[in-house]
């Protein structure tokens, strides 16, 4: 029985997704709940699992565009039980059954002529050393073919690379461990000097690459160049004393881990301080529909989360009903769920205001751009200490510079600016917001 593998609705707004990766090779045995393969659309990349055991046979290659709900290949049911039955571990435990009747001067990288033949077995010719160049003696290292190819294509000096072949003999092995370990990088320059411009030749470089953008990285693309077109967009800034909320995550981190099981971090501190600040301005926590402003009356706070395909942005639904610790899970589960590609498209709908932290990255100031249709967002920095006036003395404090973007069209600079200073009353007197006053 053949059991089709389909791409999976991810969303009704979503036609098609390119399908990324496949974690499995065609014929390969597979099991139910397995992973198989990674769709990309313009919003979410999704892991996509096996229906049943079997044997898979692909019949859409990574890169291709397909429409949600086409084919992209099948699994034989029919042949689960050899894929279930251990035949693998069968063929591996044979493996050295096999490896002991191997004679003892075969090695590992070259394969052992076919019983049948009459031929001698390829004898390991020595290759001289250029050592001659720089006025040394010539020496003569004995290496395999393979191995000979391998130093050849690759333009390296042997005498750089440790033989832990018998007899102190270089392997492929070693030529590879050579090469992962970056060891091969730092040798270039004496490699290049010994080798003269004919090794130069043979290790062309590209001066540049081409590669398709990926539907995320294209929706990104679009939806930043839309906010700048089509919103007057103004960013407004602030700088913070993060003394009292560092103290009190300090004080009490080990508790909190301890009872809710989850870190806490500063996000939390600033989603609850927008939350209080949004409810003062709540032009800010509305958009503009045609000639209408809609406010919004819940407040569903998007956290930007940098990924390895680009910028997601999931949704804190009704924050203002929420504890800390509730937000800080919130968001470690957004993050274990964009590592494993279990994100939903609703998972990103619906924010009404976003937060964005480029101090993770080391950010000292920037200017971020609305996450349309919102009216604003705010921007963390990283953390620094710098001289600052309190009570009349220069003291050193921990400083945050933040800022916010906001659409002009719908907040005027006073909204903007008292959303600001109410966070940064908030952030340096967090008793103020954890008493709601």
């Amino acid at each position: 029985m053949l059991v089709e593998i389909k791409v999976p609705s991810v969303g009704e707004s979503v036609t098609e997704a390119v399908l990324a990766e496949w974690f499995k090779k065609d014929g390969d045995p597979v099991r139910k709940g397995e992973a198989l393969y990674v769709i990309e659309t313009d919003k979410v990349t999704l892991e996509v699992e096996a229906e049943a055991d079997g044997v898979l046979k692909i019949s859409v290659i990574e890169g291709e565009t397909v429409a949600i709900g086409a084919v992209v290949g099948t699994i034989d049911t029919a042949v689960e039980t050899d894929a279930a039955s251990g035949s693998e571990p069968d063929q591996q435990a044979a493996a050295p059954a096999a490896a002991a009747q191997l004679p003892e001067t075969v090695a590992v990288e070259t394969p052992a002529p076919p019983p049948v033949s009459e031929e001698p077995p390829i004898k390991a010719e020595p290759i001289k050393l250029e050592s001659e160049k720089v006025g040394a003696m010539p020496e003569e290292v004995v290496l395999s073919p393979s191995v000979r190819r391998l130093v050849k294509e690759k333009g390296l000096d042997v005498r750089s690379v440790s033989g832990t072949g018998p007899g102190g003999r270089i392997t492929k092995g070693d030529v590879v461990l050579y090469l992962e370990t970056g060891e091969a990088a730092e040798a270039a320059p004496e490699s290049k000097e010994l080798a003269g411009p004919v090794a130069e030749a043979q290790l062309p470089v590209d001066e540049t690459s081409r590669k398709p953008m990926t539907p995320i990285r294209q929706r990104i693309a679009a939806r930043l160049l839309e906010a700048r077109q089509n919103t007057a967009m103004l960013t407004t800034f602030n700088d913070i004393d993060m003394s009292q909320v560092m103290s009190i995550r300090s004080k009490y981190k080990e508790i909190f881990q301890k009872k809710y099981d989850v870190s806490l971090g500063f996000m939390s501190f600033f989603i609850k301080a927008s939350v209080e600040a949004l409810k003062e301005t709540p032009e800010i926590n509305a958009f503009i529909d045609g000639k209408d402003i809609i406010y919004n009356h819940r407040y569903h706070i998007g956290v930007a989360i940098g990924t390895g395909r680009g910028l997601v942005v999931p949704v804190i639904r009704n924050a203002e009903t929420l504890g800390m610790a509730q937000m800080e899970k919130a968001i470690v589960d957004y993050v274990n769920k964009i590592k494993a590609n279990r994100l939903d498209l609703t998972d990103l709908e619906g924010g009404t205001f976003t937060i964005t932290n480029g101090g993770v990255f080391g950010s000292l100031l920037s200017t971020p751009i609305l996450n349309t249709p919102q009216s604003g967002i705010l921007g963390m920095h990283r953390i620094e200490k710098r001289p600052v006036v309190v009570d009349e003395e220069i003291v050193v404090r921990p400083m945050m510079y933040v800022a916010l973007s906001y659409d002009h069209r719908i907040v005027d600079g006073r909204e903007a600016v008292t959303f600001l200073r109410r966070i940064k009353e908030y952030i340096e007197n967090p008793e103020r917001m954890l008493m709601e006053i």
